[in-house]
């Protein structure tokens, strides 16, 4: 018989004693009754007090239970390990005693998550900037003050001690309003806006039934991008079938660009979780769009530009980058619209 509860430090296990487990020794009648834990996790929990039989916590494996008792198992919640430093090139842009700002590739996670404990930007950093990092931010983002998605390219800014991080954080919390914090995107979306700039001003959430996405809702947080049209491409018709954008946030939520552009009813090329609609529309590009669209293989977004003030000397910086190849060859395609 056994009984289970959970709370936010982990779990609670009530088993009972049947009396047929094989040896009257605790370690080992949990080991029978709770065979998801290994022996020397249950020896670790008995030492430290997280086993208790009669209401008092028995600290002695060896100690023997009796047919009926009721033992209890206080399970912690797991920690995660703390990330370690891995040997991942990094495309550094600028780099001082304070800060470090890179030009993420595509396909780089930032922190360690679930299903991504290793090969993130943390780990990078960690090996690249050693024990400095140590702290700041929290074990598992050291530095780490704003993110991009894991297929999503450009600049990132990453504070090295814990004056950058205090200033670095402050400033992304305004966005701009009152300093000189810029950042810029590049979009390449499907259609072309009926005007040449404009904002979207609309709350974001949790999705409510897919989880892993967000979504423009009621109840969501305040989110502002602002958006100019830079570029628009025909189809192998003649029309206009795609279109690239500048933008600028005022705000910082998960997913927002990619929210944002697909409420407008502009979603990103590439973007399947947010344009899944809009992949037949990929056949009216020319082969060369289609062909540049297939091999792109994420979404379509680029953060091209960032500025700020430095921590410590309150320099204005300002840095762009290039599109990488795969956005380059795409445009280079949309264009020809052969």
């Amino acid at each position: 018989m056994e009984h289970v509860t959970s709370s936010n430090n982990g779990e609670r296990l009530e088993v009972t004693v049947g009396g047929d487990e094989g040896s009257p020794r605790l370690d080992r009648v949990l080991a029978v009754l709770r065979p998801e834990l290994s022996r020397s996790r249950l020896k670790a929990l008995i030492l430290a007090g997280s086993v208790t039989a009669k209401g008092t916590p028995i600290r002695d494996p060896a100690y023997h239970v009796a047919k009926g008792d009721t033992i209890t198992i206080d399970v912690p919640e797991a920690t995660p390990p703390e990330p370690k430093g891995e040997d991942i090139a990094l495309d550094i842009v600028f780099e001082d005693e304070d800060i470090i700002v890179i030009d993420k590739p595509k396909g780089l996670v930032v922190h360690p998550a679930a299903g991504h404990e290793t090969g993130t930007l943390v780990n990078a950093l960690i090996a690249h900037c050693g024990a400095s990092l140590s702290g700041i931010g929290g074990v598992r983002r050291p530095g780490i003050v704003h993110r991009l998605d894991k297929d999503t390219t450009g600049l990132m800014v990453v504070a090295k001690n814990d004056r950058a991080h205090q200033s670095l954080t402050a400033q992304f919390a305004d966005h701009g309003r009152t300093g000189p914090m810029q950042r810029g995107y590049l979009a390449f979306i499907w259609g072309v806006p009926n005007r040449q700039r404009g904002t979207v001003n609309a709350p974001i959430d949790r999705h409510p039934f897919a989880r892993e996405k967000m979504a423009v809702r009621d109840s969501g947080r305040e989110a502002v991008t602002h958006w100019e049209l830079q570029a628009a491409f025909n189809g192998r018709d003649g029309k206009a079938v795609a279109s690239l954008l500048a933008c600028q946030l005022e705000t910082g939520r998960t997913h927002q660009i990619r929210v944002h552009l697909s409420h407008i009813g502009h979603p990103l090329l590439g973007d399947a979780v947010y344009g899944p609609h809009f992949k037949t529309k990929a056949g009216q590009l020319g082969p060369g769009g289609r062909a540049a669209l297939a091999a792109l293989d994420r979404q379509a977004l680029h953060a091209y530009l960032l500025a700020l003030e430095h921590p410590r000397t309150a320099e204005f910086l300002h840095w762009e980058a290039a599109l990488p190849e795969d956005l380059l060859l795409l445009r280079q395609a949309l264009e020809a619209a052969v």
